[in-house]
């Protein structure tokens, strides 16, 4: 509902118990504003068509205002405003919208999608509530594995796919969830070895300081393991 209002897509979310993160891609606003019939078409997501049909009234209205073209561009910018306006008052609370209810950051280039598109599917691994990121049912990867309401994950996997493979022509195909879900699956895994590698280490460095070393000993002795475990891992590698 709130993507056809506000015209953004969901590439990625997680709903955890306290918190939610969620993957926007916010489409560049139309040059000259939102059409007033694309409007009508959004706030159709949100209410029904008595409410929507007297909306269209009161905008009809106020572009006959003046006998100029686009009217009143003031009286039509508050009716367009008006569910900030609405919310605000229910929730005792002033302010745009979203003012200092949520935090944000700009995603620009496809790596950093991707990134952060995993990031987020990994939530409940970090938190460790499952194994594996596709076991948690309240999140884009655990749908798009697991099906969603319709058994086929659509939503999910369009959302993915679009945020694996952002710069490409992919645009929202679940029909390319195969080949963009190795590669994602492949962005979990190297995560997910990161992460393990950060546990060890950690790990390894209170087991030192249990043994007497003090701080600069036991990160000294953590660092000579990690590049032991380096040259292992490039002599396997051969």
């Amino acid at each position: 509902m709130m993507e056809n209002f506000t015209g953004c897509r969901v590439l990625s979310y997680c709903l955890m118990c306290n918190h939610i993160h969620i993957l926007l891609e916010v489409r560049a606003m139309p040059e000259g504003g939102i059409a007033d019939a694309d409007f009508l078409k959004r706030l159709s997501a949100l209410y029904g068509g008595n409410f929507v049909a007297d909306v269209a009234g009161q905008l009809d209205a106020a572009l006959q205002e003046g006998g100029m073209e686009g009217g009143n561009p003031e009286r039509v910018g508050e009716i367009k405003g008006r569910f900030t306006q609405w919310f605000n008052g229910r929730h005792k609370r002033t302010g745009t919208l979203w003012e200092q209810r949520f935090k944000s950051v700009i995603v620009e280039s496809g790596t950093a999608a991707r990134t952060m598109a995993a990031y987020i599917d990994l939530n409940p691994v970090r938190a460790g509530m499952v194994e594996d990121p596709a076991e948690y049912r309240w999140s884009s990867y655990g749908e798009a594995v697991g099906g969603g309401k319709k058994g086929n994950g659509k939503k999910a996997r369009e959302g993915l796919v679009r945020a694996i493979t952002p710069d490409t022509d992919s645009g929202f195909d679940a029909g390319k969830w195969k080949e963009a879900s190795r590669r994602y699956r492949r962005l979990l895994g190297m995560a997910l070895e990161r992460k393990n590698s950060n546990t060890n280490s950690q790990a390894s460095r209170e087991t030192n300081l249990r043994s007497g070393m003090n701080e600069a000993e036991a990160l000294a002795a953590m660092k000579k393991e990690e590049g032991a475990a380096t040259e292992s891992h490039r002599y396997l590698g051969r």
